[in-house]
């Protein structure tokens, strides 16, 4: 790589953050790295002039507004299995995992072959249908309220539900509520 990249992690966890900058600085030449305990440190030191950054799903959770627009940037930093409840970067980092696999995983994102990539399922998964149910869930209505919501059948409503935990890989309503949030169909504070 021959750009220099500048990155910021996020995360209020002191020993994650210090161990992921020297894992960082171990592999990747002419790198800034930064560390921000908080959301509005990082947003004070100019956010934007970052290459990448490392967030925790917490973080990204509560400041989601202002990292959907910046997915192709954002890593979340998951704590441990089930990374598929935050579809919405397009890369997500178990930091869980032993030093090796970690380095490994970290170094495909910063590769150049886009398959290489740890690519999640994108909003162009769903169709505008699907997401309108998708949004009547997170409301907490049952099949046949949807339906009589979006003046379609019962049957219809039961076929796109199938299809998006089918697509997303997401069966629980919580779980589809977080990927909503995460996407921007829904605001967290709707819920």
């Amino acid at each position: 790589m021959n750009d220099e990249l500048e990155i910021a992690i996020i995360d209020s966890n002191t020993l994650t953050c210090i161990g992921l900058k020297q894992l960082l600085e171990k592999q990747l030449q002419k790198t800034t790295i930064r560390i921000f305990p908080d959301f509005s440190s990082f947003v004070d030191d100019t956010p934007d002039m970052y290459t990448h950054y490392f967030i925790s799903s917490q973080v990204y959770i509560l400041y989601n507004a202002f990292f959907l627009p910046r997915k192709e940037k954002t890593i979340i930093m998951m704590h441990g299995a089930g990374n598929h409840s935050f579809p919405a970067s397009n890369y997500i980092v178990n930091i869980f995992l032993p030093e090796k696999k970690l380095t490994s995983e970290i170094m495909k994102l910063f590769s150049n072959k886009p398959n290489n990539r740890m690519k999640l399922p994108s909003e162009d998964d769903l169709s505008a249908r699907e997401i309108e149910v998708l949004i009547q869930v997170t409301k907490g209505l049952i099949n046949k309220e949807i339906a009589d919501k979006l003046n379609i059948s019962l049957t219809t409503v039961i076929s796109h539900r199938k299809n998006i935990t089918e697509k997303l890989g997401i069966r629980s309503v919580s779980g589809l509520t977080i990927y909503a949030v995460m996407n921007g169909y829904i605001s967290p504070d709707s819920i």
